[in-house]
């Protein structure tokens, strides 16, 4: 063991004033492995067992911890639903005390007291009653210490710290519960540690498993502070937030300034499944003081109120999410901004985040109408509405299932099943309703393209496919329409939640980078029927082959991809070997990898190559023809046009090779089928040169018309 000195910055709440205190280093009061004293609950102990001055000299004596089977015991019991430890220590000036953290490695449960007040519990009762000597854990939970793990930390409310530890001798008492008498084992190891505001080392050192010294990130520090309450799921507590962000190429020390915020926040954590990881995920909201949102800019994204604190933790490589919304802005359309830092709460370290935009209307984020009660009839009640394919895990009223499957259920997302209107609901509903039928009756060009956005159908389909996500189209399948005087179609987006991509599962289906996801056989959740109708419709296909080889000569080249994301590896170099310490899973499966690498390089190198040969076998795979895409029937007595230069830079020329039309129009598209250009086309066979100066960079569908048809068409770079 030794002292390890962590520079922590805590904000400390209290009910009148914010006071600063720095912790100079990290020190521990009480060690697990110390002597105890200890009884068997096979009866209720004396009212103040958890009390300083109670005479506990009659209990048995043994140093820590206690239990059995497990191989962390230093002192093994006979098999019991509890048991009863104290532990005496001494305070020197608890002046110098700027924080308090309880470390637990237990097996099952337990509720801890400092001098007879409960300052933490888990996996048992209620919190203020103690549990009887017969109770029992809620569930299972093993120790994680002998493991490998980190015990958990209980970070210790320093309002209710006030007056309670005293200068002197001080008492730490524990109650440990088995989830039963049959229970194979128990365990029961717990450490008292203090940040101490100055260079003094009157207590013992931290544990070996204790984080690594922390002095500065070349990454923005993102301290929160909720005074030791806990974060639940929801709702969301008030807290403090402070930034630390001293701009690219800078360092930021936790002793630095609050630059990028410094003001209250909401905060819960998020998540489904990765809710069981120690390393959390949460939402946040910064608030005035009155509690009114602060739309404020944070890390350089545009201003706004709430925000997500993405921890990465199965995707060992960190930035599936990332490189994912970053594809999803290089292709044009609105994905979630992204920024890394590095996050402590309560002043523990708690790893790499990336601080996210949250789904939701705003002209920076998803740029739609912004839909008000009152809109209830209409063009304003037509658009406005955020909604997804989703869980079916906040109530039927959160949105309604499909009449074609209970399988499949569309949720409101912004605004929320409990911000609208029924007018407001039921209009959503039945469109999308009529959208279905009608695709259950005739899954045509015709009926799709009267109520989608094709091009974002377009975009959406071919991200999503590359990211091989196990949830695609099912989960996170996020969806918005306008109003019906600015086009009032469903468009498809934006992306959310792909950490489980890229080859990073385990289960149903193929994690590898060959097929598509669009085939798969329904997991439990199935997708909307008509996601297959689409995919496999012929028209959209050629589009979908023209739109790609657009992309892939331009923003989605593999090198410019793989320079993103080595760029983004670089960056957090160091941050991200201050995470694996912190949360120690390299060489570890994670539910749910399909690849556990040794080394954080392997998992890197797993996910980078896995995105070259997807994209390779997207190139060879991809269906459809582009020559064929909204060009209609080329009549056979077509003109012949030679086009030259291709590519070219501002000017071409097209010049007719037998037949040639009479007067006309030439039509530059895009990969989407969208018109960026038209000409009057000249009669005669003279070769005409056209000037396109304001067109960007990318590949063009060529239309010569004449007399309402398509006489001649072609395929145009411009460089």
């Amino acid at each position: 063991m030794s002292y390890k000195p962590i520079h922590f910055f805590l904000i400390l709440l209290f009910p009148v004033t914010a006071l600063a205190q720095v912790v100079d280093h990290w020190e521990a009061a009480v060690l697990a492995e110390q002597d105890w004293r200890y009884r068997l609950g096979d009866a209720e102990p004396p009212i103040t067992w958890n009390q300083p001055g109670f005479d506990a000299s009659s209990w048995a004596q043994g140093a820590g911890g206690f239990g059995y089977e497990d191989g962390d015991d230093n002192t093994v019991i006979p098999a019991t639903v509890s048991v009863y430890l104290r532990k005496d220590f001494t305070i020197t000036d608890t002046d110098l005390l700027a924080a308090v953290s309880l470390y637990a490695d237990y097996d099952d449960a337990f509720v801890a007291y400092l001098n007879g007040v409960e300052i933490a519990r888990a996996n048992i009762g209620t919190v203020g009653q103690a549990p009887a000597h017969n109770a029992t854990a809620i569930t299972y939970r093993e120790a994680q210490l002998y493991q490998g793990g980190l015990p958990e930390s209980f970070p210790v409310n320093l309002q209710q710290l006030d007056g309670l530890l005293v200068n002197g001798t001080n008492t730490l008492a524990v109650q440990v519960h088995n989830v039963g008498l049959t229970s194979s084992d128990l365990s029961s190891l717990f450490y008292l540690l203090f940040g101490i505001s100055d260079a003094s080392n009157d207590y013992y050192p931290v544990p070996d498993w204790f984080p690594e010294s922390f002095t500065s990130s070349n990454l923005p520090l993102l301290l929160i502070n909720t005074s030791g309450v806990p974060i639940p799921d929801e709702p969301k507590i008030d807290a403090h937030l402070g930034i630390i962000d001293n701009g690219p190429g800078n360092l930021n020390f936790l002793s630095d300034p609050l630059n990028g915020y410094d003001g209250l926040i909401g905060i819960e954590l998020r998540g489904s499944s990765s809710l069981t990881f120690p390393k959390k995920n949460y939402s946040l909201e910064t608030r005035l003081e009155n509690g009114e949102n602060n739309n404020v800019p944070l890390l350089g994204m545009p201003e706004e109120n709430d925000w997500v604190l993405h921890g990465p933790y199965s995707d060992k490589s960190l930035m599936r999410n990332v490189l994912s919304f970053h594809i999803g802005n290089r292709m044009g359309g609105y994905a979630p901004r992204t920024r890394w830092c590095e996050v402590f709460i309560n002043g523990e370290y708690m790893g790499i985040y990336v601080l996210m935009e949250k789904i939701k209307r705003d002209d920076n984020r998803v740029d739609i109408a912004n839909l008000k009660p009152e809109d209830i009839a209409g063009d304003e009640l037509t658009g406005g509405y955020i909604f997804s394919v989703d869980r079916d895990d906040q109530g039927p009223e959160s949105g309604w299932h499909s009449p074609y499957t209970d399988l499949v259920f569309y949720r409101y997302q912004d605004p929320g099943f409990d911000e609208l209107q029924p007018e407001q609901k039921n209009y959503l509903r039945d469109y999308v309703m009529a959208f279905e039928a009608a695709m259950n009756t005739s899954p045509t060009e015709d009926t799709y393209a009267q109520y989608i956005d094709v091009p974002s159908w377009i975009d959406y389909w071919i991200a999503t496919e590359i990211f091989k996500h196990i949830d695609n189209f099912k989960l996170s399948f996020y969806m918005y329409k306008r109003k019906e005087s600015n086009g009032g179609k469903i468009h498809f987006g934006p992306l959310w939640d792909l950490n489980l991509g890229y080859g990073n599962f385990d289960f149903v289906q193929d994690p590898g980078p060959q097929g598509w996801s669009y085939e798969w056989v329904n997991t439990g959740i199935l997708r909307p029927f008509w996601v297959l109708d689409l995919s496999e419709d012929a028209q959209l296909q050629h589009k979908i082959q023209c739109r790609w080889q657009e992309l892939r000569q331009g923003s989605l080249q593999t090198d410019s991809l793989l320079a993103f994301v080595d760029n983004t590896a670089a960056l957090i170099e160091e941050a991200r070997i201050r995470n694996f310490d912190r949360w120690p899973i390299l060489g570890t499966y994670v539910w749910p990898n399909s690849f556990v690498g040794q080394t954080y390089d392997q998992d890197f190198n797993f996910f980078r190559n896995w995105l070259i040969e997807r994209l390779e076998w997207m190139d060879e795979h991809l269906p459809g023809d582009c020559s064929l895409a909204d060009l209609g029937k080329v009549p056979e007595r077509a003109a012949k046009l030679e086009v030259f230069p291709n590519p070219f830079l501002d000017q071409v020329t097209f010049a007719p090779k037998g037949a040639y039309p009479e007067a006309g129009k030439l039509i530059l598209l895009d990969a989407l089928g969208r018109t960026m250009a038209e000409r009057a086309w000249d009669t005669g066979g003279a070769p005409q040169l056209f000037s396109f100066p304001a067109l960007a960079p990318g590949l063009y569908f060529y239309q010569l018309k004449a007399a309402g048809l398509v006489v001649a068409s072609g395929k145009l770079v411009k460089e």
